[in-house]
């Protein structure tokens, strides 16, 4: 490692980089899927997957509730921003799988609209 003083705008930073000459690099974990908001599942149902990772403020569903189309779902907290998790079309809900409270990677189901 070597440690290295940067200064943007005036203001210095301290950083360390790693020198990797001569060693072959790790290979990079991969990639995550493109998270989807909506998406078909079996019986013609739709499962809603979390656009972001985040913390679940908020479950305003349970299953069997009928819902409408742009009702909110629920709020996922992703960087100090919460953001409602709408409903993608009129329907009941099959399952919700998150609780508040939970941590969620982006593409993690929330719940299934059917």
């Amino acid at each position: 490692m070597k440690k290295y003083r940067v200064t943007v705008n005036g203001t210095p930073y301290e950083i360390e980089l790693e020198e990797l000459t001569g060693a072959a690099p790790t290979p990079a974990a991969p990639a995550a899927p493109a998270p989807v908001s909506a998406a078909p599942v079996s019986a013609g149902g739709e499962s809603v997957t979390a656009p972001m990772p985040g913390t679940i403020l908020s479950v305003n569903v349970a299953p069997g509730a009928s819902v409408k189309r742009g009702q909110i779902l629920l709020v996922l907290e992703a960087m100090k921003m919460e953001n409602e998790i709408l409903c993608p079309r009129d329907g009941n809900v099959v399952s919700v799988s998150v609780s508040k409270g939970a941590s969620v990677e982006s593409g993690t189901l929330l719940c299934v609209i059917q």
